[in-house]
């Protein structure tokens, strides 16, 4: 499987996931004895346990009660947990978020959150971290893959860690068709929150992506297949030698197509794969989203656009697509798009008002 946790910074993921291993901690059968109850930060009703989480092979693991003490493995999960009111129960992340990314009601809480690693976290941090449940949003190789050792089953289980999947993204590769909507992002919402213990607030997310998703789809139901313009995601953080499309098993192809584009390398079955400056010119994108990961500021954000955008206006091979000659640039950020999380709705928005302004408006 190849999950993708935004190479360079990126790179280490463009290409990061391309294996889905059998999830870690117990299994079935072989969750802790504890009883559920109400943990800091979350409520648990005792009736919610025992739950099951399956892991990308299908192999479960069943929680008697909600965890305690948290890891997760990226910012956008941790996002996730803050709004799910789980957030007191988070004691460590792996690829933080950068000051500005998350939103300004959540920075203060998430910037009290213990980084162990910048990027992946060291399987040594992970398994001495004390934590009894890892949050895996890329899956084995893409959390560990390149930068360490990953641990076993038994090293999970040895540390009374347990694992939740976020199969839309740990699992994309293994999807058996298209990802074109979010019902895949929102059952991993819906999952955490059963396996936290806020299956009410995991269901109040899901309704309110439902919305926003539902109000754009309304807006653009008239537009028919062949007026949809194509849509190239620029990983410019995997690197300009060779480009790296995402294809139809990555949340960014059902964010792109709910949006009212057409992913220009939607034909590939698989999440990501890297293509050549011939293949991107001979598929000439109306559109171009410059993926560019979150620098840690609003300047340094800004220059990465910026060095994005030239190198496209600039390299001879790129020139004449028609996106760079109409300077049809969208400076979104490759987390929203690329890795699943409650603001995939919020890009799906924002793509539309951006490529169809006439029938989406109000974009945050």
């Amino acid at each position: 499987m190849r999950s993708r946790v935004l190479c360079g910074i990126a790179a280490v993921v463009a290409l990061l996931v391309t294996g889905c291993g059998s999830a870690g901690g117990a299994k079935s059968g072989d969750a802790g004895t504890g009883t559920a109850s109400a943990p800091a930060g979350g409520t648990a009703a005792a009736a919610a346990f025992p739950v099951k989480a399956a892991d990308c092979a299908g192999k479960e693991t069943v929680f008697d009660a909600a965890p305690k003490k948290i890891v997760t493995s990226n910012a956008s999960s941790l996002e996730t947990l803050l709004r799910l009111g789980a957030g007191a129960r988070v004691i460590g992340t792996g690829f933080p978020p950068g000051k500005g990314t998350l939103p300004v009601d959540l920075a203060d809480a998430g910037a009290k959150v213990p980084v162990l690693g910048d990027m992946v976290i060291p399987k040594e941090k992970l398994l001495g971290s004390g934590a009894d449940l890892y949050v895996d949003t890329f899956g084995e190789m893409g959390g560990m893959g390149g930068m360490g050792v990953t641990p076993t089953d038994q090293e999970y289980q040895a540390a009374g860690i347990k694992r939740v999947f976020l199969h839309s993204t740990a699992c994309a590769a293994m999807a058996p068709a298209a990802v074109q909507d979010l019902t895949g992002v929102e059952a991993d919402i819906k999952s955490l929150g059963q396996v936290t213990g806020t299956s009410a607030k995991a269901d109040a997310l899901v309704s309110d992506m439902e919305k926003k998703v539902g109000a754009v789809k309304t807006a653009l139901a008239g537009v028919a297949a062949d007026q949809r313009p194509g849509y190239f995601f620029f990983d410019f953080d995997a690197g300009t030698k060779q480009p790296m499309a995402v294809g139809n098993r990555q949340v960014a192809n059902a964010v792109i197509t709910l949006a009212g584009a057409r992913n220009v390398f939607g034909d590939l079955d698989g999440d990501f794969k890297p293509v050549s400056w011939e293949d991107v010119v001979a598929r000439n994108p109306d559109w171009i989203q410059l993926g560019v990961r979150s620098r840690g500021s609003e300047a340094e954000n800004k220059k990465a656009y910026d060095e994005a955008e030239k190198f496209l206006r600039e390299f001879p091979a790129t020139r004449g697509i028609k996106a760079v000659q109409d300077g049809r640039f969208l400076r979104v950020g490759s987390e929203v798009t690329t890795i699943a999380g409650i603001r995939n709705a919020d890009t799906v928005r924002q793509i539309a008002a951006a490529i169809h302004p006439d029938l989406v408006k109000g974009a945050q």
